[in-house]
C-alpha cells in the first residue's frame, strides 16, 4: 500500500474539467485519508474524489414515456461494453486512425473501447475511466 501526503500527485475526478485527472494534494485530513487536492490542469483546488467511484450517467433501454435514467459505474459499463465488443486489440497510437467500437490497447490505461468520435478525438472508456484522445495525426 502506497502512503499518501501532502506534494505528491495521486489520480482524482476534476469536476470543473469532468475527467480523472492527476492531482497534487493539497491537505490530509489523517495519514490514510486524502482531504483536498489541486488539479494539474486547470488548477482548481477541491476535495479529493476518488475515479473509481464515479458513475457515467446512461439511459435505461427500456421504452417509457418519461425519461429515465439509471447510474452506472464506469467499471460497469467497461465490462458490459468489453463483452459485447468483438475483435483484435489494436495498439494505441496518435497516427493511427480509429472509429466508434474499436477496441484498443493503451500502455498507461489498459484495453478500452471507442464511444464516440470529436473531431480529432476519439472517447474511450477505460475500465476506470472515460478518456479523450487524439488519433489520425
Amino acid at each position: 500500500m502506497s502512503t499518501f501526503t501532502a506534494g505528491k500527485e495521486v489520480l482524482s475526478y476534476c469536476g470543473k474539467c469532468k475527467l480523472a485527472l492527476g492531482h497534487t494534494i493539497v491537505v490530509m485530513k489523517d495519514p490514510q485519508t486524502i482531504g483536498k487536492v489541486k488539479c494539474n490542469t486547470c488548477g482548481a483546488v477541491h476535495m479529493y474524489k476518488d475515479p473509481a467511484t464515479k458513475t457515467k450517467k446512461v439511459k435505461s433501454k427500456t421504452t417509457s414515456t418519461r425519461k429515465s435514467k439509471k447510474s452506472v459505474s464506469v467499471g460497469q459499463l467497461w465490462m458490459e461494453e468489453m463483452g459485447k465488443a468483438s475483435g483484435k486489440a489494436e495498439p494505441y497510437s496518435i497516427r493511427s486512425k480509429f472509429v466508434v467500437g474499436d477496441i484498443i490497447d493503451h500502455k498507461k490505461f489498459g484495453p478500452g473501447i471507442v464511444q464516440a468520435l470529436i473531431e480529432d478525438k476519439i472517447e474511450v472508456l477505460f475500465q476506470h475511466e472515460l478518456k479523450l484522445l487524439v488519433h489520425g495525426k
